[in-house]
Parts: C-alpha cells; sequence; structure tokens
C-alpha cells in the first residue's frame, strides 16, 4: 500500500514535472519523445526530485481532450521506464480509469488526478483497487473552460469544503486514508486573486483537509504576471522566465504546510526544502 508519509512524513516533498505532451503551457512538446521525456524525469531526480509525475494531457487553459488510446501510447512508455529506473515513485497525472489502471500495472504508485474523480468516478476504484496514492485536486469547470469568470464568494472555504467532499468520496470508494493527498488547484478555475488568496491562507487548508496537501504553482500564468507587473512590464513574464517566483510561491507554500510541491525546476526548490528543514530542526532543538 502507498503512504504519503513514506514520502513526505520526515520532510517535504519535491514532485517533479515530466509532461510528455506537445502543447504543455510550459515546455509543450520538449518532451513528447518517450526518450527525451524518460531523460528528463532521471535528470529531474539528479536534481532532488522525491517523486516524477508524468502526464500525457495537458491541462492548460483552454486545452482539449486527449483520447484514452493516445494518451496511453504517450505515458506508458514513460511511466515502465521511470519507475524501473529512477529510484523514486511515479505518479501518473490522468483522469482517466483506464490510463490509471494501465499506469499502475506500469509501475506507477499514485494517481494525480486534477478532476477529484468528478470525470471518471471509475479512477477511484482503481486507486482503491491497486491500493495506490491519490491527489484529489480542486478546478472549476474544465481545463477549456476554467478561466471563463471564475468565482468565489470565498475561495479558500469553498475549494475547502470541495476537498473534504471529494476525500470522504474517495475514502467510501475504499481508498486507504493515508493514500490520500489534496491539491487546492492554483490555476485551476481562478483569478490571481484567488490563487494568491489561496497561497496567503494555505494553513487555514492545511489544516482542515487532514491529509497530505500538494501546491503547484510553478510557472503559473498569475506570478508572470506579479512579476511583470513590478517591472512596469504591460505583459506576464514567459513560462521559461519564472522560475525565481515559481521558487518563491513554493517555499512560501512550504513554509505554510504543504506537504509536497509540484515543479518543472527542481534544484533549487530541493536545496530550499534541505535548508527549510535544518531550520525547523534548529526551532525544534531550540523549545525542547
Amino acid at each position: 500500500m502507498f503512504s504519503w508519509v513514506s514520502l513526505c512524513g520526515a520532510r517535504p516533498a519535491v514532485m517533479g514535472i515530466v509532461n510528455v505532451t506537445p502543447d504543455s503551457f510550459s515546455d509543450g512538446g520538449r518532451y513528447l519523445d518517450a526518450d527525451d521525456a524518460v531523460a528528463r524525469g532521471l535528470a529531474l531526480v539528479d536534481e532532488g526530485a522525491d517523486v516524477l509525475d508524468v502526464g500525457g494531457e495537458s491541462t492548460r487553459p483552454g486545452a482539449e481532450p486527449v483520447g484514452e488510446s493516445e494518451e496511453l501510447r504517450r505515458v506508458l512508455p514513460v511511466v515502465s521506464r521511470l519507475a524501473e529506473a529512477a529510484g523514486v515513485p511515479v505518479s501518473i497525472d490522468t483522469t482517466k480509469a483506464a490510463v490509471a489502471a494501465a499506469a499502475l500495472d506500469a509501475g506507477a504508485v499514485i494517481v494525480n488526478d486534477i478532476t477529484a474523480g468528478r470525470f471518471d468516478p471509475d479512477v477511484l476504484d482503481v486507486v482503491a483497487s491497486r491500493r495506490a496514492g491519490y491527489v484529489a485536486m480542486h478546478m472549476q469547470g474544465e481545463p477549456r473552460t476554467m478561466q471563463r469568470e471564475p468565482l468565489y464568494d470565498d475561495v479558500v472555504t469553498e475549494v475547502g469544503d470541495f476537498l473534504v467532499e471529494r476525500l470522504a468520496v474517495a475514502r467510501r470508494a475504499g481508498v486507504d486514508d493515508e493514500a490520500l493527498c489534496a491539491d487546492p488547484g492554483v490555476g485551476f478555475g481562478k483569478l490571481a486573486h484567488h490563487n494568491l488568496e489561496l497561497l496567503a491562507r494555505l494553513d487555514e487548508l492545511v489544516d482542515r483537509v487532514g491529509v497530505p496537501v500538494l501546491v503547484g504553482s510553478s510557472r503559473k500564468t498569475f506570478l508572470g504576471s506579479i512579476v511583470a507587473g513590478a517591472t512596469g512590464a504591460a505583459d506576464p513574464l514567459p513560462a521559461d522566465a519564472r522560475d525565481d517566483a515559481s521558487l518563491a510561491a513554493a517555499v512560501w507554500a512550504l513554509d505554510r504546510g504543504a506537504a509536497i510541491v509540484r515543479v518543472h525546476s527542481v534544484r533549487p526548490v530541493a536545496e530550499s526544502v534541505r535548508f527549510l528543514t535544518v531550520m525547523r530542526e534548529l526551532d525544534a532543538e531550540a523549545v525542547a
């Protein structure tokens, strides 16, 4: 059985992103070839990734869905080879039960589901039967429509309500409590001020959901807009120029209770985790 304690119990974990897609917002097409994707995953492990998240369907705003057979073709060779060679757990980023099942059979041990089981409820049965790890994420709408005027009265409360409810659904489906993780879905059906409020009040969400919380703010558009706005630029920084802001957002999230951060650029975040861990240990010694 997968347990998040084994991954992020002693210290926070860094999840490295391996996009096997032609249209990812951050690195679309660079790792579409299986050999390139595997090399990318191994390089992220060398940089300090504790877990690799392999995805074959872009979830950027406006992305079109990918058929099951094409998604399988993209991810299975990558998952199987990384599961054998990487030396860290492999996660499959998918919403489809059939893809999740095939990836788990190929060696993945976590299913990262941006729909929290709403699009294909059978994914929960797959996770439960394989005793795999599961990430339930909040998203308002779907990738094609999620950024069309998302509305919230209180984004932290509403995201928390959703995650608590979806975690309960997963438990009823038989997913082990130790295998559950929650993701507030930064950038998924949220405007910039929604994302900032989620990060600012992340500790409230962590306390409420009662399971490890994963935060994935890496290279998101709102970070590029904030940095560009501070310099007077009219347009957001391009995705590959947002890593400094992504590092700051990751450290902020970790300091407020995130157990896992999902990032494109691993090394600086992994080094920050080591530093934060040392400082926390010093604080604990001082209190003792």
